[in-house]
């Protein structure tokens, strides 16, 4: 019908047709296009509980493949992808050349199109970035779980580097064949596709190490936590900064003074955290409210070293001052741009786990960019923590690190979030 509309267009006059007609001809194309296109979706995704079998298949060939990366195991990641891709192959072989055979032309590169997408879609979820449908919370606990079948013998599902490599080779392969030499979709379509661009990200992480992750993880989440205000930084000493009128979602704030140290050529260098108080918190319990703050040190280099340190409890006090000092070292070598303190107000519950009230961030890049040794900063709490999808994908990278006791620690604090049962 599309066809035949624009034959119709071009025999009536085609661009010297009366603009009245023309328009008309010309929303019904569009409404043309609108069904082809939704048809297309839906004919692609009749498919789609058997690219997921196929999926599972290749996943579990590519986890068979062990050994470290060296040269010679990157000569045979070629072969080891076409090994693995072959349930997934065979499938699409099958039904693309009836598809090539029975479809118009231009319907034939909209199931490509479909088909291309949920093919890496599916990839993506199922072996790159096993998705699950609880939060990264959930999965932590998953995690736990798994680490405790490792210390039984078992072996953890995530790609080694060897693994990351022979995925690359993967979707070579499979764009090669909805390239199909030149009768397929257009290499530069395929190139630029969202789903192949977001694949090769997530495997280059993936090669990352906890430490290279997590640092990369700080210096792209910029905006962690969203509370409809920004946090205020005074000089030390300075008095409170007046907080901005019609902040949504105010549920308190902690006041952390924060003291760096410069490194000298044979030592690290030194964080002293001061938690001064929290002001104004809101928050209902039918018990006694107990809030104690938690500030943990987070970036590369410090599996040796204390992260966290935590303040005493105060009984039923919504606006409370600590006045605690706590000393943290950064990894040697390492400026303080790539570190950030995060700050968890918690309701101590005696007999079962304290309930987090609202956390904060503190990037110590301030300290370098304010070119302060000491500041004050006056954080708002949010509920949670924010990430974008390189922050998201960082985190469901980590937390398939079931036995690294950093990466499980990182997923906690990340993912840690105030009940949606209590009162704001």
């Amino acid at each position: 019908m599309r066809v035949m509309l624009e034959k119709m267009f071009e025999f009536m006059g085609a661009k010297q047709l009366d603009s009245e007609a023309a328009e008309i001809l010309n929303d019904l194309q569009v409404k043309l296009n609108t069904v082809l296109d939704n048809l297309s979706a839906v004919f692609a995704n009749s498919f789609q509980a058997r690219i997921s079998v196929c999926m599972r298949q290749v996943g579990e060939m590519v986890y068979q493949v062990k050994g470290p990366l060296n040269q010679n195991s990157r000569n045979s990641a070629e072969s080891d992808a076409v090994t693995a891709l072959r349930p997934l192959m065979e499938f699409l072989d099958s039904h693309l050349s009836i598809f090539a055979d029975v479809c118009e032309k231009t319907v034939l590169k909209r199931v490509l199109k479909d088909l291309w997408r949920n093919v890496l879609i599916c990839m993506e979820r199922t072996i790159v970035l096993p998705e699950s449908n609880d939060s990264i919370g959930a999965q932590l606990l998953t995690a736990a779980k798994e680490l405790s079948k490792l210390k039984g013998g078992g072996e953890a599902k995530y790609l080694s580097p060897r693994q990351c490599v022979v995925m690359e080779a993967a979707l070579d392969t499979i764009k090669h064949f909805f390239h199909a030499g030149g009768d397929g979709l257009k290499k530069s379509y395929l190139e630029k596709s969202d789903e192949l661009r977001s694949l090769h990200y997530a495997l280059s992480l993936y090669a990352q190490s906890t430490d290279e992750l997590i640092r990369t993880f700080i210096t792209t989440q910029h905006s962690q936590v969203h509370n409809g205000t920004s946090m205020r930084i005074t000089p030390k000493e300075s008095l409170r900064p007046e907080r901005a009128s019609g902040i949504e979602q105010f549920i308190g704030e902690a006041v952390i003074q924060v003291d760096t140290t410069p490194p000298t050529a044979n030592t690290e260098q030194k964080i002293t955290v001061k938690v001064i108080g929290v002001n104004d918190m809101k928050w209902q319990t039918s018990g006694l409210f107990r809030p104690f703050v938690e500030v943990s040190l987070i970036g590369p280099m410090l599996a040796d070293k204390k992260r966290k340190f935590t303040t005493k409890s105060k009984n039923n006090c919504w606006t409370a001052k600590y006045n605690e000092s706590f000393l943290y070292a950064l990894g040697k070598g390492v400026s303080a741009e790539f570190y950030e303190l995060q700050v968890t107000v918690k309701d101590y519950c005696f007999g079962r786990a304290d309930q987090v009230v609202g956390v904060a961030v503190i990037p110590l890049a301030l300290a370098v960019g304010l070119e302060r040794r000491s500041f004050v900063c006056w954080c708002p709490l949010a509920p949670s923590i924010a990430t974008d999808q390189t922050g998201t994908t960082t985190l469901r990278i980590l937390a398939q690190r079931h036995d690294d006791e950093i990466a499980r620690e990182f997923i906690r604090l990340k993912s840690e979030r105030r009940p949606t049962e209590e009162g704001r």
